[in-house]
């Protein structure tokens, strides 16, 4: 049930997403004419240019082209279709495949004598893909007359389609074609080899893979590898693959004498030669070697590898393109873990700890069940982050990390919520808590709201820290496709709420807790103040995006009106028609402040931002002032008044004596890049070294060229670029 609530959170805010760009970048249209003397039904597309679509085998990321069909309202149809046209591979950043189309394409079914005079709806889903990508739908109607023919939105021109047609893979084998399966050199590992005699080398298509594999059970295909054979004229190749037996139920272990208790089938197209339409080969195995791979793999040291690739046009990826999605996944689990640890996100964390002491006597189904509300909370939250990105970037926009803490207005509603459940946790009024404690008189059944609130609240203040390992992570996610924004943003939510997942399946392990007693009303008090402090830090972060001026004035009359609201409630009366006039004042604050932010933020970009410490002035960064050689040493602060780890780093290093001397010594040159509010210079500059959020630092050598140290700092990791 765990799984299928995330899966299905996920799946839904992806198609959410999708909606909202439906057909911005592929449409669809449809034909139904003769073709060879047959009637035939093509499914025609167009991609905006850069743009592609995905074949049946989508590779290592991707989904396939769905087409639905309906006649007669909605009675569905399945219509024999004809294969897919052969598609191009692409590589994308991260060194990821993928097989699929640009430009103009189509689908091609058989159409049956009876579907004359009929109306046929067709619906058909795609993943459109460039330097992100955008799941999209459409839905088209065609009308076929008494000859079985017709057209909807004809995107491409008969004689085209024609041609198309005559080019679709058929079945058989280039001559000289030989296909086997050996054990590979790892664990669990298969390995598929071909080899084609007599083979001319300049028949082989840039464009694409010689073989490409069908998906099938049990087999997870890697990356085709392509050997030539000067001397005889073959072509090698080689495509590993993981054995998935061992997530079946029951499991399948590999044969261990390499014959498998059934043959498996699978089918590959093959693209060779390039001047003769595709080839579909259909193998049965019944057995595999158990060795030759690696005397293979030592024969083909000895001939020529080649790349024939075609590179989506993306930025260049700001990270190690060997690394496999694994790692990000790693990367991005281990850097959400540590967000617990980071001081933005511990109030809130403290408070869901105050939940597990009061649940600690509860059964293990309830605990279980205060937890994964906590953790559904977390997680919702990074889908609904993870699609704010996907629609920024899709607009075109530079997006980067706790962008939410860029807008003033998010910044004064998440103000407004801790301020107040800080006075609810000193007592001022009662209500269930995002520990899901019983207060007051309220049913403890409430409490499951609480934890999802909780896990809420634990995200938003959690996204502006930068953790170890997160940065990594992050920028993939940031720089790559679509899918892997949700892929990445999934598992760092999984990592922040990794803590509460354990302790609900093993709740043993909160047994080190105290038991719930009395004392638990003054710690109710301490997290009150926990969560004053926070708020204290989000009113800084608020005035450092807007102008204090007068507006200074309304937000503490506001906070000041919300104390005084609560307390003639709780004190003096519990009259409706009092406590109406109470609250109302608070709430008429409230959008007098909204309407008041935007000229309050104007107002603070046309000041200066040049900064003093001591006698260490800190110049505001701009691209144009590191864009040539400066003669001298730079170093380079990327902060923002929301991020606590950097005014951590500022006071433990950068205010230091010791680095005080180390800039007076090399007469060095300071800059300071605020991105408090949302500037497109900062975080293009960023992503280009593979971060996409602060803190960050820099130094700009004498000669030009710029050395990135990263999200934390040390006089000694400083000290050693400064010679």
């Amino acid at each position: 049930m765990f799984i299928k609530y995330f899966l299905s959170i996920f799946l839904f805010l992806v198609s959410l997403a999708g909606y909202a760009q439906q057909t911005q970048y592929v449409d669809m249209g449809a034909q139904a004419l003769q073709i060879q003397g047959k009637s035939i039904l093509a499914v025609t597309f167009q991609n905006e240019k850069k743009w592609h679509t995905y074949w049946k085998n989508p590779g290592d990321a991707g989904l396939e082209i769905k087409l639905k069909m309906f006649v007669d309202g909605n009675k569905d149809i399945e219509l024999k279709d004809y294969p897919w046209p052969a598609p191009t591979r692409y590589i994308e950043q991260g060194n990821m495949w993928a097989f699929g189309y640009s430009d103009q394409y189509a689908h091609f079914f058989e159409l049956p004598e009876k579907f004359k005079n009929k109306k046929i709806k067709i619906i058909g889903e795609w993943l459109v893909c460039k330097d992100i990508c955008i799941p999209g739908t459409r839905t088209i109607n065609l009308s076929v007359n008494e000859s079985l023919k017709g057209s909807t939105n004809p995107l491409i021109k008969e004689p085209k389609l024609q041609k198309i047609f005559r080019n679709l893979p058929r079945n058989g084998s280039p001559k000289g074609m030989t296909v086997f399966l050996t054990k590979g050199q790892s664990q669990n590992q298969l390995a598929l080899h071909y080899l084609i005699e007599n083979a001319d080398f300049s028949k082989i298509k840039k464009s694409a893979s010689i073989v490409t594999p069908y998906l099938r059970p049990l087999f997870d295909y890697k990356h085709e590898e392509v050997y030539l054979d000067k001397q005889t004229n073959t072509i090698y190749g080689r495509i590993y693959l993981e054995w998935d037996g061992l997530f079946e139920d029951p499991e399948m272990p590999l044969p261990k004498d390499g014959v498998f208790k059934e043959a498996l089938e699978a089918k590959f197209l093959v693209q060779y030669p390039k001047d003769q339409p595709p080839k579909i080969i259909t193998k049965l195995f019944k057995q595999f070697t158990l060795n030759g791979d690696k005397e293979l793999s030592d024969q083909y040291k000895t001939f020529k590898k080649i790349n024939n690739t075609t590179k989506v046009e993306v930025d260049p990826a700001p990270y190690n393109e060997n690394q496999g999605i694994l790692s990000f996944i790693l990367f991005a689990f281990l850097g959400g873990l540590i967000l617990n640890l980071m001081p933005c996100v511990l109030p809130v964390i403290s408070l869901k700890l105050f939940g597990l002491i009061i649940h600690s006597k509860e059964s293990k189904k309830q605990i279980l069940k205060h937890n994964l509300a906590y953790t559904a909370g977390v997680i919702s939250t990074f889908m609904v982050l993870a699609t704010v990105v996907m629609l920024i970037k899709a607009s075109g926009d530079q997006i980067g990390w706790g962008f939410q803490l860029q807008s003033p207005i998010f910044v004064l509603l998440m103000l407004l919520i801790i301020f107040i459940m800080a006075l609810n946790m000193l007592g001022l009024f009662e209500f269930v808590t995002p520990g899901g404690s019983k207060l007051g008189n309220t049913e403890l059944k409430k409490g499951f709201v609480g934890d999802f609130v909780n896990g809420v609240l634990a995200t938003i203040l959690s996204t502006p820290c930068s953790a170890p390992f997160l940065g990594t992570a992050l920028t993939f996610a940031f720089t790559t496709s679509h899918f892997n924004i949700f892929l990445i943003f999934f598992f760092v939510g999984v990592g922040l709420s990794f803590p509460f997942i354990l302790t609900g399946f093993f709740p043993a392990l909160i047994k080190f807790l105290p038991k719930p007693g009395l004392w638990m009303d003054n710690l109710k008090k301490i997290l009150g103040v926990t969560l004053i402090l926070t708020a204290i830090w989000l009113i800084d972060v608020y005035f450092s995006i807007v102008d204090f001026g007068t507006l200074g004035i309304y937000v503490n009359l506001l906070l000041t009106s919300i104390v005084f609201a609560f307390s003639f409630r709780k004190k003096i009366s519990k009259k409706k028609f009092s406590n109406f006039i109470a609250f109302l004042i608070p709430v008429l604050l409230i959008f007098q402040i909204l309407s008041m932010t935007k000229i309050a933020e104007d107002n603070l970009s046309k000041t200066d931002t040049s900064s003093q410490k001591g006698t260490m002035v800190w110049a505001p960064w701009s691209p144009e002032k590191i864009s040539k050689a400066p003669g001298k040493y730079v170093f380079m602060n990327f902060t923002a008044s929301w991020c606590l780890t950097c005014k951590v780093n500022k006071k433990l290093v950068l205010n230091s004596s010791d680095f005080k001397e180390l800039v007076e010594a090399h007469d060095m040159n300071l800059l300071e890049a605020d991105w408090t509010k949302r500037d497109d210079n900062i975080t293009k500059f960023l992503q280009s070294y593979g971060i996409v959020g602060v803190p960050a630092y820099f130094i700009q050598k004498p000669n030009g060229d710029i050395i990135s140290l990263g999200e934390t700092i040390s006089m000694k990791k400083i000290e050693k670029y400064i010679k």
